[in-house]
């Protein structure tokens, strides 16, 4: 009796720890396909910003600027309804724009899949109209990925490349910013997609010792393009 409820114990908590990694994990393309890495061999990364359009996007274009950088800004579509000349800006200089939700609330995941599709659309709405550009790239909140987020998606009737990453930067938890390029060039291999933010005070000084590290030690940044 003991081992019948110790292997249905186990039985469980491996369960947990899959259906966890399914969802919290956007690599594991248990829900939803997506595309963390770029296919090149040379030192060759790519950035990618989340949450935007913020007062400190204009501070991180700028450093995008003088390195000659390009970059995914996924974009959160009531951000963008609140900052329309943010959205011009990135891309008139180059940057690709995605799909972030429109809401980009904590409760995103557990709305229904009828309410996850028209918050996506009403985001894609939004930078269509700012833009003159239809976004084709989806980045789910927090990265997390379900079975009802996968169903919103195919219910937009758009047809959607998921990004993600394969490096995590953690700059929304703070601390210094040497220590969190650390961590990001200790991570990075060719082909590697950056998760950087743009709506901190610090994000462009984190981005100028970002991509002066990475030119010293010979990286190029890559120009992110992604096949239909």
């Amino acid at each position: 009796m003991f081992l019948l409820v110790t292997s249905a114990i186990i039985v469980f908590l491996s369960l947990l720890i899959y259906l966890f990694y399914a969802s919290y994990y956007i690599g594991s393309g248990v829900y939803l396909k997506a595309q963390c890495k770029l296919p090149v061999k040379e030192k060759t990364v790519f950035l990618s910003f989340d949450d935007g359009p913020s007062a400190y996007t204009t501070g991180v274009l700028d450093v995008l600027k003088r390195h000659n950088a390009k970059a995914i800004f996924f974009l959160i579509g009531e951000n963008a309804e609140k900052n329309p000349e943010f959205v011009r800006v990135i891309v008139a200089e180059g940057h690709e724009i995605g799909n972030h939700s429109f809401c980009h609330k904590g409760t995103f995941p557990l709305m229904s899949s009828k309410q996850i599709a028209e918050d996506i659309k009403h985001c894609n709405q939004t930078l269509t109209d700012i833009t003159g550009k239809t976004p084709n790239l989806f980045r789910p909140p927090f990265g997390v990925t379900n079975p009802l987020i996968s169903s919103g998606l195919k219910k937009t009737g758009i047809p959607f490349k998921t990004i993600g990453w394969d490096v995590r930067s953690f700059d929304t938890m703070g601390g210094e910013n040497a220590k969190i390029v650390d961590r990001i060039t200790n991570q990075i291999e060719p082909g590697s997609i950056i998760l950087l933010h743009d709506r901190m005070e610090f994000s462009a000084e984190l981005l100028e010792l970002l991509l002066t590290r990475l030119e010293n030690e010979g990286w190029t940044i890559g120009v992110p393009k992604f096949e239909e």
